[in-house]
Order: structure tokens, then C-alpha cells, then sequence
């Protein structure tokens, strides 16, 4: 409940503060600022092909990612059944390795977008996976990537007109790669792992519990893949924090 709060005002925050559209990692994500009122756009940017997950972010006007033929087929299918205004943005795979149509099957892309005929296509994006680093050759690969296949996208009369890449590394290190959006996240709250250029300060804190103290004995091995292990014996305390326990180690 705790994280649903800090979603919802850190969301209202940033409408607050003219921010337009939202990004969600997750349905549950965006039903959480759905509930609370929230009426902006909100973009969830996990491509699934799960008819009752699609019909969910349709009946709550999200937008969605389509980023397989799959996606595309059971979004359509419902678009045209539900009868909603669908909003949509394609997802191009250009080397990160997660969601999205791998850039070179250029056939496929063309053929699926252009078999949309309920759904409106307002966006296309991909996603950096090494611009934490300055003038890197793969980020520069990815882009022109993404950039060619706009290219070739237009060749066959298929305009989208919002195109994004940048997350937030990206957007610092990279500013001739913003185009026309940006996904801005951890920049935000301060926290970007590259170097931060712009003068960002952390906000925010995290408060949390100890669930329990312990000692080990000299030798003993802490932790998932044995993380730690004890130089001496060793007091230990472990705390609720993120995925699971999270554990602090002293004398």
C-alpha cells in the first residue's frame, strides 16, 4: 500500500508540474493511478498479448505497447469488439533484448502495422541499454537502428509522430537523440547512474523495519550465491527493502 501512495503522489507531482503523459512498467501500476482519479495519459510500456490484461488497459484508456504480432492480434481483435478509442505505441527491439519487434524483421513491422485498422497508432520507441556511458558505438547503433526504420517506415507511407528512445542516461548523455519525446524516470528523483551534468539532487527517503538481529560465527556465509561472508563473528540485521530482506552487516 505504501508504494501505491508514493506512485500516486509522485504521479500527481508530476502533473503538477505540467507533465502530460505518464509511463507505467505495469497494468497494476497504472490501475493503482486510474483509481486515484488520475485522468492523464498514461503509456504502459510492457507489450503483452494477454486479452484479459489488453481489455483492462482499454476499458481504462491507456495507452497501449504493442510490440509482436501477437500483441497487435489480440489488441485488434478486442479494439474492435469493445468498440473504444485504442491509443497505441509500436515497441522496436534494436538491441536491448527485451520487449518489442526486432528492428531487421522490417517486413513483419510493415505488414502488421499497416493490418491495424481499430487501434491508433500515435507512437514508436525503443529503449537504450548501455547510454550510462558518453559516445558509446552501441548506443549510436541502436539509434541510427530505430532511425532507419522510421526512415523506411515513411518509405511505405506509414508516418507515426511521436518517436521516442531516451531514458534517462540517454537524455543526458545524448541530447541529439531526444527527438520529440523522452521517457524521464529515475532523473526525476535525482538518481541517474552516469554522470550527472545537470545538477540533479536526490529527493525523497525510504524508511523501513528491522525484522530481526542476529549473530554469525567468523566464516559464516550470508545471503543469496553466499554474498557475504563473515570476516569475524558478526551482527546482523535484516530489513524488509525492495524485492525481499535485504541485509546489514556490522561488528
Amino acid at each position: 500500500m505504501a508504494i501505491g501512495l508514493g506512485l500516486i503522489e509522485y504521479a500527481q507531482f508530476l502533473i503538477n508540474h505540467e507533465i502530460e503523459m505518464l509511463a507505467v512498467a505495469t497494468l497494476e501500476e497504472g490501475m493503482l493511478l486510474r483509481e486515484a482519479g488520475i485522468k492523464e495519459d498514461i503509456l504502459m510500456m510492457s507489450s503483452t498479448a494477454n486479452s484479459e490484461e489488453i481489455a483492462k488497459l482499454i476499458k481504462n484508456e491507456m495507452i497501449l505497447t504493442l510490440g509482436s504480432v501477437e500483441s497487435v492480434r489480440v489488441a485488434e481483435s478486442l479494439a474492435k469488439e469493445l468498440g473504444s478509442n485504442v491509443r497505441a505505441h509500436i515497441k522496436i527491439d534494436t538491441g536491448f533484448g527485451r520487449y518489442g519487434f526486432i528492428y531487421s524483421d522490417i517486413k513483419a513491422i510493415i505488414d502488421t502495422i499497416k493490418s491495424i485498422e481499430h487501434i491508433k497508432i500515435e507512437g514508436m520507441y525503443s529503449h537504450f541499454s548501455l547510454a550510462y556511458y558518453k559516445n558509446n558505438k552501441w548506443t549510436n547503433t541502436q539509434f541510427n537502428r530505430f532511425i532507419d526504420l522510421v526512415e523506411t517506415l515513411k518509405i511505405n507511407d506509414i508516418n507515426i509522430n511521436m518517436l521516442h528512445i531516451c531514458n534517462s542516461p540517454g537524455f543526458i548523455n545524448y541530447p541529439n537523440m531526444h527527438l520529440n519525446a523522452a521517457r524521464i524516470g529515475s532523473a526525476f528523483l535525482g538518481r541517474v547512474d552516469c554522470e550527472n551534468t545537470i545538477g540533479l539532487k536526490k529527493i525523497g527517503q525510504i524508511k523501513t523495519n528491522i525484522t530481526e538481529i542476529k549473530t554469525v560465527p567468523k566464516g559464516y556465509m550470508v545471503g543469496y550465491l553466499n554474498s557475504y561472508k563473515a570476516k569475524q563473528e558478526t551482527k546482523i540485521a535484516l530489513v524488509q527493502f525492495g524485492y525481499m530482506e535485504r541485509i546489514q552487516c556490522g561488528k
